[in-house]
């Protein structure tokens, strides 16, 4: 059953909802945009275990058709439906080629404070890009990471290219959003994390600390800009600055290459027998 039938970009409705595109706009109604068929899977279930997320769906007819599943799940959540004509659709996405199917979801980050017991955690501070914060996001939850922090210094994780890059990510673990990078830190540190700073001039080398037993424990990782790294008022407040090892004649990794190593080889090191 369709709620409503939207085919004008003029609707005022439709207006509303566009706005939330623009970060103004979505954190006075703390509410953001999930795009395709992926993402809005994930919000769903997301949706089902916490009984609480996703407002409202609107797709197109063949989106309807194609994604049957979808559009049943959020009927069985109670939640209405809305079909949109091709160009309602263009107007809404924020994709060259719109896969025809929109969430518009509640925020899901929570407090710094709840934060409780980590084994793994990442803290993102002056990131910019929010097509690498997404993909950090989404690395970090296959690493099996139990918190991320978007500083105060960082991109919008509702950011339509961050959530995008996420993968439905941002409906999976803990993010914290706003946080002051040295509260941050803190917060870490009263779970008995071990904070590392990810510097390409960081005197210790990843390997080297994985080997002397470094990431054995709970371990949370700072990273930085992708142009500049992390500030040296930052990297003072870490327990140390790690570097990735470069074995060829590449000059640095980028920010997202260098989480994953660095995520996974701790990761590895907390779950050998």
């Amino acid at each position: 059953m369709v709620s409503h039938e939207f085919t004008s970009i003029r609707s005022p409705r439709i207006k509303g909802v566009r706005r939330l595109a623009k970060r103004t706009f979505r954190q006075r109604e703390r509410r953001f945009l999930v795009e395709g068929p992926q993402a809005v899977r994930e919000a769903l279930a997301a949706e089902g275990r916490r009984g609480t997320g996703v407002v409202e769906l609107f797709a197109t007819a063949e989106a309807m058709r194609r994604h049957v599943e979808l559009v049943d799940s959020a009927h069985g959540a109670g939640l209405p439906v809305h079909r949109v004509s091709l160009e309602v659709m263009s107007e809404l996405a924020q994709t060259v080629s719109p896969q025809g199917i929109i969430a518009v979801c509640e925020f899901v980050d929570v407090p710094l404070e709840s934060v409780g017991d980590v084994r793994l955690a990442v803290v993102l501070s002056h990131v910019r890009d929010p097509g690498n914060a997404g993909t950090v996001l989404r690395t970090a939850d296959a690493a099996g990471a139990d918190v991320v922090v978007f500083t105060d210094a960082s991109v919008d994780p509702y950011n339509g290219k961050c959530v995008r890059a996420s993968a439905g990510s941002l409906f999976h673990l803990p993010v914290v959003v706003g946080a002051p990078v040295n509260e941050a830190v803190e917060a870490l540190r009263r779970c008995g994390a071990r904070v590392l700073a990810a510097d390409g001039s960081g005197t210790e080398d990843l390997h080297e600390v994985a080997d002397a037993g470094g990431l054995d424990g709970p371990v949370g990782w700072v990273f930085g800009n992708e142009a500049w790294g992390l500030p040296k008022d930052v990297v003072s407040l870490t327990d140390g600055a790690v570097s990735v090892p470069i074995y060829g004649g590449a000059e640095s990794l980028n920010l997202a290459t260098a989480a994953a190593v660095c995520l996974y080889t701790t990761a590895r090191q907390q779950r050998r027998p």
